[in-house]
């Protein structure tokens, strides 16, 4: 065992480790050319190895960073994997980045090759380059792409047909030492500039580590994972290309959020994994075509949904309360769980909070809807609750092998392999965020959110530095007020706000054809509310926040710092 406490020090000796004990096991399954193919563990072992050896041949040289831009398929995971392989450091990226954002990677990491999927994010990534001195390779997976400036070009199809041995570069990712630097996750957040964060392999082998007993216990070995969230963020980089697949799971690449009731009705998935706006618009659906049916399927629906949630909070069902519920199974949850395949063992909800209300909504249908929590700076698993014991209003405990303490202040800060080096080229944000108490000999991250420990649980509470503090001196969470927001039908995105002001202010999209109800809305929120924290004031924006206008990530979390900026002008007037 290493230092990850696992039989690999490496996620390259791990992938092609695996490929050599099952290379005919279905390991990756992608669209294409009008139908689904699909790629086994001793392929793709043999792509990984025929890439490193042309990057190998070009120059590619142990510790030089490259830049990873691409959706989800599988020539990612097979440049990510042959990148490692040599010694070099992926840079992982969105593909939504614009220009500026590529530019600022690319001169932060110092990066001098990029491979990329089309030839319209070569000409992006290109006139990036230009703001920085340039690239001397650029690969692109398709035709067409342009040259870069004062570098070489190369298609995707010339680095599979170099010539390899694979058998010898097995052989020598067993030897990568778990403490070198695997990839740099640029952090989107929302708000300030993004940092490089650098993750050792033994960060993300922890962290198989630590869900090892949940897979275990969900038998999930043979089924099939359907990988939905981009794999540039560092969650599905984790768990999607490397946690999952390790397990025994066939990743199945989806099509994008418009194909993914059709794909989950194909594949049947054991795990999806999504962000709580995603769970947002699946409950709206939901609730849309139950209005929309009425009558007696109506009323099953609701009496369906209101006995699932008293087996969740109580008080307990009666005897005929049981029958019912057991009838209403049939008649109402076996439909609802056939929407997402019929074989889904969990559900699992990451990168921002979910509301209790909305994952008592799915386990109330009988969908096991669990929250995790992390952060890309730890790997990034840090807990997650378990399908048999979730406590919903928590992230669960920590993973075996995280230890977390409590701040006095109420920051969480946590310990052990997964947490990161540090920021690449970021010495003051390291020293911030990683210190090692006088005494104490570990290396603590300071995660800048805060919370507390319920029953060896994790409950978080809210980000540190996104407390609104009202003139009153009063402390107001604003992930709390805008996850109640949402939660109302008819609202769908939700900015709070009120630093130094008397009160909470609020910024409000209203979902399709209810910007004349809005109001209500607000007033069933603040019914729910302490007098501190109601919405005094609240304006309409009619933009909805999006990737496109900068004001979501691309993991659909809201930059409020962003959002905040942008309409100060209508803040500050309902101040």
């Amino acid at each position: 065992m290493n230092q990850a406490g696992t039989r690999w020090s490496s996620l390259p000796g791990m992938m092609l480790g695996l490929a050599r004990e099952m290379p005919d096991r279905p390991m990756l399954t992608a669209w294409r050319g009008g139908r689904w193919e699909t790629l086994s563990w001793g392929g793709f072992a043999m792509k990984v190895a025929a890439v490193a050896a042309w990057l190998r041949a070009q120059g590619v040289m142990p510790g030089d960073r490259v830049l990873l831009v691409s959706e989800n398929r599988p020539e990612f995971l097979i440049a990510d994997v042959a990148v490692m392989t040599i010694g070099a450091v992926t840079v992982p990226t969105y593909v939504t980045n614009t220009v500026a954002d590529h530019a600022h990677v690319l001169g932060d990491s110092g990066a001098r090759v990029a491979v990329v999927s089309t030839a319209a994010l070569a000409r992006t990534v290109g006139e990036a380059a230009g703001r920085t001195g340039g690239l001397d390779l650029l690969v692109c997976m398709e035709a067409g792409a342009p040259e870069p400036p004062g570098g070489r070009l190369a298609e995707w199809a010339a680095l599979e047909a170099a010539p390899s041995d694979v058998v010898m570069l097995m052989a020598e990712a067993e030897h990568i030492p778990a403490g070198r630097l695997a990839c740099l996750i640029y952090t989107s957040g929302t708000g300030g500039t993004p940092r490089g964060v650098m993750l050792p392999h033994r960060a993300l082998l922890a962290n198989r580590e630590g869900i090892r007993p949940l897979i275990a216990r969900l038998n999930v070995a043979g089924e099939k994972y359907l990988s939905f969230l981009p794999m540039s963020h560092s969650y599905e980089h984790t768990v999607g290309g490397y946690l999952l697949p390790s397990f025994g799971m066939e990743v199945v690449y989806s099509r994008g959020a418009d194909r993914l009731g059709a794909e989950m009705a194909e594949f049947k998935p054991a795990i999806i994994t999504a962000v709580p706006r995603l769970f947002e618009v699946l409950r709206a659906r939901i609730v849309a075509q139950v209005e929309k049916d009425g009558g007696l399927k109506k009323r099953l629906f609701d009496q369906a949904l209101a006995l699932g949630l008293r087996k969740l909070d109580g008080p307990p069902l009666n005897l005929l309360e049981k029958l019912q519920d057991a009838v209403l199974d049939r008649l109402v949850r076996n439909k609802i769980r056939a929407r997402f395949g019929g074989n889904v063992r969990a559900l699992v909800s990451g990168s921002a909070r979910l509301d209790p209300e909305l994952s008592g909504f799915f386990l109330a249908l009988g969908l096991p809807l669990i929250q995790g929590y992390g952060q890309s700076e730890a790997g990034p698993v840090i807990s997650v609750n378990l399908p048999w014991d979730n406590a919903r209003r928590s992230v669960g405990p920590p993973l075996p092998g995280v230890e977390v303490r409590i701040a006095g202040d109420g920051e969480i800060m946590v310990a052990g392999n997964l947490v990161m080096d540090g920021y690449w080229n970021n010495p003051e944000a390291t020293e911030a965020a990683l210190r090692v108490p006088e005494g104490d000999g570990k290396t603590w991250l300071h995660t800048g959110d805060v919370g507390r420990m319920e029953e060896g649980r994790l409950v978080i509470t809210d980000r540190k530095r996104d407390f609104i503090k009202l003139k009153g001196g009063d402390m107001v969470a604003p992930s709390k007020l805008e996850a109640l927001l949402v939660g109302e039908p008819e609202i769908a995105q939700a900015v709070a706000a009120g630093e130094g002001m008397a009160g909470v202010v609020a910024l409000l999209v209203a979902a399709e054809g209810q910007a004349e109800s809005l109001a209500g809305a607000v007033a069933r929120v603040n019914a729910k509310l302490s007098p501190v924290e109601r919405i005094r004031r609240w304006a309409p924006v009619t933009e909805p926040f999006s990737v496109e206008n900068g004001m979501l990530t691309p993991t659909m979390k809201v930059k409020r710092r962003l959002v905040l900026e942008r309409y100060a002008g209508v803040v500050n007037g309902l101040g």
